[in-house]
């Protein structure tokens, strides 16, 4: 009986310690040579090679950079008349000047706000909800328009860098005013009083 142990013992030892040296595993797949013809060198490149799915030839590589497109035949971004006729619309310039240069608030009030609060400002809902401004109660505030120009709120923008105190003060005149029916003065002095040195950044969330 012993014996019959014994022998069964040597016999399943000497099963978990059999190796095969040609078996086929995964860690002998991923490590094998890479074996092609001269017909699948660029295919293999690319699948296998370092660039994932770049490949250049020697010759390629030595030669000196190229530009693929040449800059030099790209029309100048002045130069495009469609530019030209927002420049004019919104008083621009192309010498470097750009930005609102009137102190009308009723234009003002068409080139940065009509399109969003509509023509008499009614607002708008659609895509977005674009506030009323005329019959507003808020609007009775001065201060309250003035700050939204400056700061933006929630999805309009900050008008900080693109209106100086006097701009500002016209078309919160204007919305004031014209669109309501409230009557007090708004000045650049009020103007100056709300703005800060710290302009929110461009996206209306900052």
């Amino acid at each position: 009986m012993i014996a019959i142990v014994i022998g069964g013992s040597v016999l399943f030892s000497g099963c978990s310690q059999y190796k095969a040296e040609n078996a086929v595993t995964i860690a002998s797949q991923q490590t094998a040579p890479m074996v092609s013809d001269n017909r699948f060198d660029n295919q293999a490149s690319r699948n296998q090679g370092a660039w994932g799915g770049v490949y250049m030839s020697k010759e390629a590589l030595a030669k000196p950079a190229t530009n693929i497109v040449d800059a030099e035949s790209i029309p100048k971004m002045l130069d495009d008349a469609s530019l030209q006729q927002w420049l004019t619309k919104f008083e621009g310039s192309t010498q470097g000047k750009t930005g609102f240069l009137t102190t009308n608030g009723k234009k003002l009030y068409d080139d940065s706000c009509a399109g969003c609060h509509m023509q008499k400002g009614e607002g708008a809902q659609g895509a977005g909800y674009y506030p009323p401004l005329a019959n507003n109660s808020k609007m009775q505030s001065k201060y309250y328009i003035i700050s939204v120009v400056i700061n933006g709120l929630r999805g309009m923008p900050s008008f900080h860098r693109m209106m100086n105190d006097e701009q500002i003060a016209a078309v919160t005149q204007y919305v004031h005013s014209d669109l309501n029916n409230f009557t007090d003065i708004v000045t650049a002095a009020n103007v100056a009083q709300l703005r800060h040195e710290f302009p929110p950044g461009s996206d209306p969330s900052e």
